[in-house]
């Protein structure tokens, strides 16, 4: 890891030129960036690289969530490109997430490797239409349970969960939470929602934080309020 900041800014453009105009306004010292499904298929592994190549610890944010050996070698490809971080779906079973760790292991890398719980979009109604007959705190819980069973170093969760994954999961077991609003900022999409401090008094380990950074008036102004907020 290059940096011991718990802010991840999603960087969440449609280009690249959009998004290297923020890269540009800051440093790795200042937060880890993570790139996602749009910028990635906008952008391509070159983008990423070029990311890596500057010093930013990088969270490749495309959850994948396909047969085991299919997973198991693109997280091999994520790896290799070295990045921080990427993210599996728990949903996708045991046998998948055992898959990607042996890989990670062949290769004695130490990139993070984490698996996605409970979409923060979901609510209690969302997880009935698919048929999950629980709150998103159960259905977390067990993903979670499973996720840490099955060799994963983290979770994705709501900061709304993060308490009572941490008391738990233990305290080494890595918590990377989106939703994360600073008080003034909207809700957009997202239903479970944190501010930073409280994310950080519930146990997360990590900040995901797109928007409310990447599209006010000054960014790195924001960035380093947030920053400043948590580290007191």
């Amino acid at each position: 890891m290059n940096n011991d900041s718990k802010v991840i800014v999603a960087l969440d453009y449609n280009s690249a030129a959009s998004a290297q105009k923020f890269v540009d306004s800051v440093s790795p010292e200042l937060c880890k960036l993570k790139v996602g499904k749009e910028l990635f298929t906008q952008s391509g592994p070159e983008f990423v690289s070029g990311l890596v190549g500057r010093g930013y610890d990088v969270f490749l944010d495309l959850k994948y969530h396909d047969i085991p050996n299919t997973v198991a070698k693109a997280v091999r490809v994520a790896a290799d490109m070295g990045v921080w971080m990427t993210d599996v779906h728990a949903s996708g079973g045991r046998r998948m997430m055992e898959d990607a760790r042996e890989v990670l292991e062949q290769t004695n890398s130490n990139m993070l490797l984490i698996a996605v719980t409970v979409l923060t979009s979901f609510a209690e109604e969302d997880l009935a239409e698919i048929g999950i007959q629980c709150s998103p705190e159960e259905q977390v819980l067990r993903l979670a349970s499973l996720a840490q069973s099955s060799g994963m170093d983290g979770v994705v969760c709501s900061a709304m969960e993060a308490q009572g994954l941490r008391r738990a999961l233990g305290e080494t077991f890595t918590l990377v939470t989106p939703g994360i609003r600073p008080a003034a900022a909207a809700g957009d999409d997202q239903r479970r929602v944190v501010t930073p401090t409280d994310a950080i008094a519930n146990g997360s380990s990590y900040l995901v934080i797109g928007r409310p950074i990447t599209q006010a008036s000054d960014p790195v102004a924001t960035l380093l309020a947030i920053n400043s907020e948590i580290s007191t």
